[in-house]
Formats: structure tokens, sequence, C-alpha cells
């Protein structure tokens, strides 16, 4: 069947989730962080997803922002950073992520062939709105799919089942694209079409399921429709 719809993760696919510690590192006062934001950046982003898988599979879901801050928390301990002022501009930066450079011309492409875009992600709708905002791309999308409006977080089906209950398409409808690996999988095991947007050139990971494409970047996805 032919794909009619094109869903995206955020955090990582369409906005870049090192842009906050990269933005903060370059500001006056920013001392430690100066010469250590691409640490953190990392050791952030890891416990945000540690911390809604286990979450996940506990069953005790918070917000994402909630779990932001957490892991916020964790990583700059880790660094042995203690600046309330630099934590509180992290945080204030991580609303104002900024895109990836060919975002906005790709989706473009796909509202020009006809296909439904949207995102679906973990971030609380807040976040997302602020987030889609900041990089004016709110016109090419369709929707934004939250799971809050379910209470877990990715991978769990539930989240997956949102895009056919809001957009009606069967699942080999659906091309999924996401930058995170395990979630590539489990929309590839639900029966999306999956693409992994593959940045850093990771392995493909040891799961049931495998995404059926993987690209470097973006710049390639209407080439897979």
């Amino acid at each position: 069947m032919a794909i009619t719809t094109a869903i995206f993760d955020a955090y990582g696919t369409l906005f870049d989730v090192s842009a906050a510690a990269r933005a903060a590192a370059g500001e006056p006062g920013s001392g430690a962080l100066r010469d250590h934001w691409q640490g953190l950046a990392s050791d952030w982003r890891m416990k945000q997803l540690q911390y809604t898988w286990l979450r996940a599979v506990t069953g005790d879901h918070c917000d994402f922002w909630q779990v932001t801050e957490d892991a916020l928390d964790w990583a700059l301990e880790a660094a042995k950073i203690d600046d309330p002022a630099l934590r509180e501009r992290l945080l204030a930066l991580y609303w104002e992520l900024e895109s990836f450079p060919e975002v906005a011309p790709m989706l473009g492409d796909l509202k020009a062939a006809g296909l439904t875009t949207a995102i679906l992600s973990n971030g609380s709708p807040d976040m997302l709105a602020g987030a889609v905002r900041s990089a004016d791309i709110g016109a090419l999308l369709d929707d934004v799919l939250s799971v809050e409006s379910v209470g877990v977080f990715k991978p769990d089906s539930r989240v997956y089942d949102l895009v056919g209950q809001r957009f009606g398409c069967a699942r080999d409808e659906v091309l999924f694209v996401s930058s995170n690996g395990w979630d590539v999988a489990a929309a590839a095991a639900y029966g999306f079409r999956t693409v992994w947007v593959n940045r850093a050139g990771d392995p493909v990971d040891r799961l049931p399921a495998t995404p059926h494409h993987v690209l470097g970047d973006l710049t390639g996805i209407a080439g897979v429709l």
C-alpha cells in the first residue's frame, strides 16, 4: 500500500537536542560548561531516554518536562557543576531548540507531494508547541501528537496507536522516521514502514525488528517515498 502519512519523532530527529548546551556554552559566564558541553549534552540526553524507558516499564509516568529536569540534574552532578543559574538557562534554552537545517525543506516537499505530516513524541504538548513555534514549522505539520494522551512513553504500542486513531490510516500506509534506533525498531515491529536517521553512524540495534531504511539525515526522505 502506498505511503499516505509521514510521522516524525521530535527530539533528535527534527530538533537538535544538543543545541541548548551548545548555545549556553557560547554565552558569557558559561564557566566550566564551555569546555565540557558535549559531554553534558550527551549525558543529559541519555539519562532523559533511560528515565522514559524505566518509567514506561514500571508504570510510574510523569510528563517529559519532569524527565528532562531530572536528567539535567543528573548530568550536572556528574559533571560536578553546581550552578543554579546555568541550570535554569539550560532548561530555558530547551524550549527553543534549533531544528536541523534540512527539516523545513523536507517537510515542504512532503506536503507538496500530498502527504499528511505529523510529530509523534514523548514530549509534553507545551514543550512540543514551543519547539515547533521556535523552528517555525507549524504550517508544515497536520498535527503534533504527544504521549501524554495515553500516559505512557514510547516504545509502548499505545503510543503508535495514536497515529491510526488520529488519521484513520492503516499501519502500512505510515512512514515513521526517528533518530532513535530503538524507536524505529519498535515502530517496524508495530507495522509501520520506517526510516532510521542515523546521524552518528551507530550500529543497528539487536532487536526483533530492524529499520526498513537508514539515512544519514533527513534530506533523503522524499527519495524513500
